[in-house]
C-alpha cells in the first residue's frame, strides 16, 4: 500500500472529528489550501476562529489496522 486513501478527508470529516472532541468548530472556519486530504500522515491545518484569529492544528490520517 502507497498511503493514499480510498477515499478522502474533508472539512466536514475534520469537523465532526472536532465536534467529538467538545470542540465545535464549523466546516467553514477549516483551511485547506491544498484541498481534501488523500494521504496517511499527519497534516497541519488552519482554523478561523474569528477574522484576525487563527489556529494552528495537525490532523493526523491513520490507515485501518
Amino acid at each position: 500500500m502507497d498511503g493514499r486513501l480510498f477515499g478522502s478527508v474533508t472539512n466536514v470529516d475534520i469537523s465532526d472529528a472536532l465536534k467529538a472532541q467538545g470542540f465545535d468548530v464549523p466546516k467553514a472556519s477549516i483551511r485547506m489550501p491544498q484541498g481534501s486530504l488523500k494521504q496517511i500522515g499527519d497534516h497541519p491545518l488552519t482554523i478561523a476562529l474569528h477574522t484576525d484569529i487563527l489556529a494552528n492544528i495537525t490532523v493526523s490520517v491513520l490507515g485501518e489496522q
